[in-house]
């Protein structure tokens, strides 16, 4: 079933729904929630909130793309239930290691232009990332936006571990600089 047809089901408020984008969509939420949280029972939990939201908001929203649509739903909700678990417990499982890996290229998130230098990064981030080759392009996304372990993105990308970590590195080295260029200072 494609997307404009699962979209349709939304606007005719058919469970159905619900079902198709399971099927379409349900085994990589649960990967991206699980990456995220590393508990299967709040990956699922996750998993069925993203449903949720989607009845919640399809209608009157008509996603052009209800797989990324889907994700970004998906990748919030998890982020927000391991803020809220470590903040009940310091240190509950968080990924750390992602963001300190990429800290050093992005600004402080602190400053008084905050916004206004977040919607900058977007934009410029977002270029960045367009130029670069697929390859690069999708090691970075899945680490640093799917949260995927440099082992799980050899294996699912049929490389080494030694090349994604290179390639990873390389790609943070490029981003440092790109950023400098475009004036947004790290």
């Amino acid at each position: 079933m494609t997307d404009n047809e699962i979209i349709g089901l939304f606007f005719a408020r058919s469970e159905e729904a619900l079902t198709e984008t399971d099927r379409a969509y349900g085994a990589y939420c649960r990967s991206l929630t699980m990456n995220i949280l590393g508990s299967r029972e709040d990956s699922e939990e996750c998993v069925n909130d993203t449903y949720m939201k989607l009845w919640e908001e399809i209608p009157p929203k008509r996603p052009p793309n209800l797989g990324a649509f889907t994700a970004k739903i998906a990748r919030n909700l998890a982020l927000n239930r391991r803020s809220a678990a470590s903040a009940a417990k310091r240190g509950g499982g968080l990924h750390a290691i992602d963001y300190d890996e990429i800290a050093g290229c992005l600004p402080d998130r602190d400053t008084v232009e905050r916004q206004t230098d977040e919607r900058e990064l977007t934009e410029a981030l977002e270029r960045f990332l367009r130029a670069l080759p697929n390859e690069k392009r999708l090691i970075f996304m899945k680490r640093y936006w799917g949260f995927m372990s440099v082992s799980d993105i050899a294996l699912e990308m049929n490389i080494s571990e030694t090349k994604v970590k290179t390639t990873l590195h390389r790609t943070r080295e490029k981003l440092r600089k790109f950023l400098g260029k475009e004036g947004i200072e790290v």
